[in-house]
């Protein structure tokens, strides 16, 4: 007896484990870009909007000097514009190119300003090759001398990026941790819950394992909705080789009680030289052995779900046949009814069954013997085998159904045959049952299985 090997493709929970963490990894990420760059915008724009403050303090403190150009009339509350190098700066162009600074500055200059251009809000290098945010903005300022009254200057401002750059990686580290966080306990959630869920499987893979081995009868697990029929087909599946080892037991012991009184004929046969004795004891052991063979088969088959043969192909198949073996006394066989019946049994058994029942009905017929086949009810299909002899007496009907019992000594047989197919319709789950015809007035025998009217 060989096994089927089983392909492992790898743990389910680890499975899953990675393709979460995919998942969350590319949603977090995509997340975490987007709220990212966000957030950075609006730090920008907090600063931009103190520079803008800044650059409006400086633009109403300042006036136009005929001789000095462009200068801060007073103070700005600003205490960085007077450090220097402090990352603080403001720079004013007057007419004919006059520069005026912060004392921050030094020495120093901002880039040179485009009076004729563009105002300018971006990014420079400053002083000390650090990275400035630079706000411009040309206005008129009113001259305290001189013509025209009202004259263009260009006011610059800038301020370090650094304490904006340092707040957007702060955010930006902050973010990753959390991000990170959260997708681990995504993860481990998943793993965790994908534990939890197989859970059921375990306990039933172990209980399996119990059956196995004999210290368990059944699979007694509580399982949810999705998993409850795996459990039920499993529990079914032990039940039916439960019941197919019992019926296994029982063959064989059927078998050895009906071989001990035809062993124990023969060997007197053998031994009082009776070879007409013998040969007919030695026939009666192959039919017996022949006939438990088909109901070991018979009842191995009967819980397979995949058996299925047409009776009405059958029957036609028999007909043919029988119309050779019976063609000297003119007997006309016809087959008929539902060709999309099925039935849930082995077609060899099928054939069986059905060849003793109409070779039973060519045997007692005048001229005819017909087969007709439909679907009974839901879920049964029925097969009649009706002849037009003598039929059957009232209260014979169960003593024909007897194994070995024959109601005419005269007629060739060994009263097997219908007790055979009682047998085999009773392991697939069936019925055979005699009744005088109505039709043609001979026996009607009617055999009804468990089946389907095919689509």
């Amino acid at each position: 007896m060989t096994a089927q090997a089983i392909v492992v493709r790898g743990s389910i929970t680890r499975r899953l484990a990675i393709t979460v963490a995919l998942w969350v990894a590319l949603g977090l990420g995509i997340t975490g870009f987007f709220v990212l760059r966000m957030a950075a915008e609006q730090i920008e724009e907090a600063a931009d909007q103190r520079m803008v403050s800044l650059l409006d303090a400086i633009i109403a403190a300042a006036v136009l000097d005929p001789v000095r150009g462009p200068i801060l009339a007073r103070p700005v509350s600003e205490p960085e514009f007077e450090r220097p190098l402090s990352g603080h700066y403001w720079q004013m162009t007057g007419p004919g190119g006059i520069v005026n600074t912060s004392r921050s500055l030094w020495d120093q200059r901002l880039p040179a300003a485009r009076p004729d251009g563009p105002a300018r809000n971006e990014d420079i290098i400053g002083p000390r090759a650090e990275p400035l945010r630079l706000l411009e903005r040309h206005v008129q300022l009113e001259a305290r001398f001189g013509t025209p009254r009202f004259q263009t200057v260009t006011v610059q401002v800038a301020v370090t990026r650094v304490p904006t750059d340092e707040e957007i990686k702060r955010l930006r580290q902050g973010l990753i941790l959390a991000f990170l966080g959260l997708g681990a306990a995504l993860v481990g959630a998943v793993a965790l819950l994908v534990v939890w869920a197989l859970g059921p499987l375990k306990r039933t893979q172990e209980e399996v394992a119990e059956v196995r081995a004999g210290t368990r009868e059944h699979v007694d697990v509580t399982a949810p909705a999705e998993l409850a029929p795996l459990v039920n087909e499993i529990e079914a599946l032990i039940e039916q080789n439960r019941a197919t080892l019992d019926r296994a037991r029982t063959h064989v012991g059927n078998l050895a009680h009906a071989l001990k009184t035809p062993i124990a004929v023969l060997r007197n046969a053998l031994e009082r030289e009776d070879i007409a004795a013998a040969r007919t004891q030695s026939a009666m052991l192959e039919r017996l052995v022949q006939h438990h063979l088909r109901r070991a088969r018979a009842g191995a088959l009967a819980g397979s779900a995949g058996a299925e043969a047409s009776p009405l192909v059958a029957a036609q198949t028999l007909a043919t046949a029988l119309r050779r073996l019976f063609g000297a006394r003119g007997i006309d066989i016809a087959a008929k009814g539902q060709q999309a019946a099925r039935v849930r049994a082995d077609s060899q058994d099928l054939t069986e069954m059905l060849g003793n029942l109409m070779e039973n009905a060519c045997k007692w017929a005048k001229s005819r013997v017909e087969v007709r086949v439909r679907a009974a009810r839901s879920g049964s299909i029925t097969i009649e085998v009706e002849d037009d002899g003598p039929g059957l007496a009232e209260g014979q009907d169960a003593a024909a159904l007897a194994r070995g019992v024959r109601l005419d000594e005269a007629a060739p047989g060994s009263g097997l045959g219908l007790a055979i197919v009682v047998d085999l319709a009773g392991l697939y789950g069936g019925t055979l049952a005699l009744e005088r015809g109505q039709r043609l007035g001979g026996t009607l025998a009617r055999l009804e299985l468990p089946g389907r009217v095919a689509s």
